[in-house]
């Protein structure tokens, strides 16, 4: 065990233990009055116990060269800690404040911890002046609150490493390393720690390794990240984006909270700082080579080596240049993207960027113009007219959920790992995710409500006591729109989630609720379908009964109804297929693909329906060129729409044997299907 030296005595003072066995001998071969029979071992020996005896304290002790303090009683810093002690320990203590020059001059300290104390500042190390590479572990003292600036210059000569976690750190100043060669900067479990300002490294060379773990820090400093080689934030969820990759000019190592960071660096490839000095003999040699015939006065390391090895170097120079001059470096990042969360943009492919456009303006504008038309018009609100009110919402908010999607996809194009947290976990996305389940529901609940309807009124045609009155309908979509807002509500409140995917929809099946859900939803529109189809074909029985009458426009309903099963069919087998497989955990396409039948296959319906059951039918035309005539277009149009109308009502009733009242209009089966023959 070595002991430090004394504070004592002006001769001595600050001397080492071996310093003064060194002193004894000389003082006896120059006969200094010293005890005669105290021979120079035996005197090394009582300074060595002296030493010890000498940094004793109540609550402190020394091991070696380490000074320790431990106890609770101790409530200030010792005034006369050893000169060349190498480390000191604080810890449990109640020390509250730490005078300025309390460590002056220990130029030996290698290590100062300070856990569990009652600081509330950082202690002055400006005096301290170490030759050596120092750690200063500083953790655990929850109130200290800033980190000002200078704090750490004059620590050391040598590089320095920075443990200032688990404190009560709310607040760090600009140039707050500032003179200091930083090796390592660890600030995790700061939990108040909100934000480090720009110029905080400002001053500082390094840190090479940062860690904000389990910090509140929203945001990287634009300057001082050129040295950092290794950077941890885990759990730093505030910590949303990232500043220009060029800034990370010796990143190697980088440990994330959210995969979509690692994105960031898939395919960001930076080129090598420091190369081999083989590097250089390239241009040396040519250099060289110029100078030749020069007398050189002095010659370098890389001339001698050219001329020693020239021939060799001629050969391998092609080698060294590739192998080693153009060395790309990879950054090792975690975690790793999941199969949810590709590294690509939300609309991975250009193809679907532009069609995703082009069929949400489709959807918005056909089903805006035909609830402007059916709301607007002056006929009499029936059953298929309110019914195909809530069809054309349904639609017209589904072609809204991809426009909204679009426009992220243009506005995060190329850099999407910077905005998804903020847009997967933000209101934006669960109101997306909303959008879309509801209107999906609806419409599939509408289209199924249309087509028994259609049914009813065909198989029940001359039982008027069974038709089906407005107030019954209104009742019916009640149901629907209270049945679509819920399961939409539903990811929102934990079952299954809208942040799973870029797309927002409810794609989370880790529970067993979640995948209870999502198996609802599809088994749910797989039903449906089979119900719209199992109605059509019974329509189409019907109509070719004879002994059933029905008018001319259920007839033309049952011969267009392919293609309303074809559109139906189109538009949700292929979704139903892949999906349920997916909420079954056995997946056959991925999150990439799967954004192509979002794009292409999904929105079908709400596309086609606004033609298939209103725009293509005649009297659809008739209101919209009425409409236009109340506004001085088409009045010639809408005339002869007026006749035409007027002829019918008179041929109905003197086929029935009544005289013609005065014109009222029944439209009790219009826009319900697809009268093609009416397209003229």
């Amino acid at each position: 065990m070595v002991c430090p030296s004394f504070r004592g005595g002006s001769s001595i003072q600050g001397v080492g233990l071996g310093g003064l066995c060194v002193l004894l001998f000389e003082l006896k071969e120059t006969g200094t009055d010293v005890e005669a029979e105290m021979s120079p071992a035996l005197a090394c020996l009582l300074l060595f116990l002296g030493g010890c005896l000498g940094c004793q304290h109540r609550a402190c002790r020394c091991l070696g060269r380490v000074f320790i303090c431990q106890e609770s009683q101790v409530l200030q810093v010792p005034r006369d800690i050893p000169a060349n002690t190498t480390e000191l320990r604080f810890f449990l203590t109640k020390m509250r404040v730490i005078p300025k020059g309390a460590f002056a001059g220990l130029v030996d300290l290698e290590k100062m911890l300070i856990s569990n104390t009652g600081l509330r500042f950082l202690p002055a190390v400006h005096k301290i002046h170490s030759f050596q590479k120092v750690l200063l572990d500083i953790q655990d003292n929850i109130n200290i609150r800033t980190i000002e600036r200078n704090s750490f210059m004059g620590l050391s000569s040598e590089s320095v490493i920075l443990w200032l976690n688990k404190n009560g750190i709310q607040d760090i100043e600009n140039h707050a390393f500032n003179g200091t060669y930083l090796d390592e900067l660890n600030l995790s479990d700061n939990h108040n720690l909100e934000k480090l300002p720009n110029e905080v490294f400002q001053g500082a060379n390094g840190p090479a390794v940062l860690d904000i773990s389990s910090t509140k820090i929203s945001f990287l400093p634009s300057h001082g990240l050129e040295l950092i080689k290794k950077l941890r934030a885990r759990s730093t969820y505030n910590l949303k984006k990232l500043p220009d990759l060029s800034k990370f000019r010796s990143l190697i190592e980088a440990n994330f909270t959210y995969p979509s960071h690692c994105c960031a660096f898939t395919n960001w490839k930076r080129q090598k700082t420091e190369l081999h000095p083989i590097c250089s003999i390239s241009q040396v040699k040519q250099d060289f080579e110029e100078k030749s015939g020069k007398k050189l006065q002095r010659r370098s390391a890389v001339e001698d080596y050219i001329s020693n090895y020239g021939a060799r170097f001629d050969l391998a120079e092609n080698e060294f240049d590739y192998g080693l001059c153009n060395e790309v470096i990879n950054v090792a990042c975690s975690p790793k993207p999941d199969a949810f969360n590709p590294c690509e943009d939300i609309m991975g492919y250009n193809i679907l960027r532009v069609l995703i456009w082009f069929i949400s303006i489709l959807a918005i504008t056909g089903n805006t113009v035909v609830l402007i038309i059916l709301i607007s018009s002056q006929s009499k609100l029936t059953v298929p007219r309110f019914l195909m009110c809530n069809l054309a919402f349904a639609d017209l908010c589904i072609g809204i959920y991809l426009l909204f999607i679009a426009s992220v996809d243009i506005q995060t194009k190329s850099q999407y790992y910077n905005y998804a947290i903020d847009w997967q976990t933000g209101a934006g996305c669960n109101a997306a995710g909303f959008f879309t389940v509801f209107a999906s529901e609806l419409s599939v609940y509408t289209l199924t409500v249309i087509t028994l309807e259609r049914w009813h009124t065909i198989t029940y045609a001359m039982q008027l006591h069974r038709k089906v009155r407005l107030r019954h309908a209104v009742i019916i979509m009640i149901f629907g729109w209270v049945f679509a807002f819920t399961v939409a509500l539903l990811p929102i409140f934990g079952v299954s989630s809208y942040m799973k995917v870029s797309i927002c929809l409810p794609m989370d099946i880790e529970t067993p609720f979640a995948q209870a859900y999502v198996i609802f939803l599809l088994v749910l529109n797989v039903v449906t379908f089979v119900i719209i189809c199992v109605c059509y074909i019974c329509i189409y029985f019907t109509v070719r009964n004879h002994s059933v009458v029905s008018s001319s426009s259920d007839t033309n309903i049952a011969k267009r109804m392919a293609i309303l099963i074809f559109t139906d069919f189109l538009c949700m087998a292929p979704i139903s297929f892949f999906a349920i497989s997916a909420s079954l955990k056995v997946p056959l396409i991925t999150v990439s693909n799967s954004k192509i039948l979002l794009v292409l296959f999904y929105p079908i319906n709400s596309c086609a329906n606004p033609f298939l059951y209103a725009i293509f039918t005649k009297t659809f035309r008739r209101d919209f060129f009425i409409l236009l005539s109340k506004f001085g277009c088409c009045e010639m149009q809408a005339q002869i729409y007026r006749t035409e109308i007027s002829s019918s009502a008179h041929t109905f009733h003197t086929r029935n044997g009544h005289c013609p009242p005065a014109f009222k209009n029944n439209d009790e089966a219009i826009y319900s299907s697809v009268p093609l023959n009416h397209l003229n």
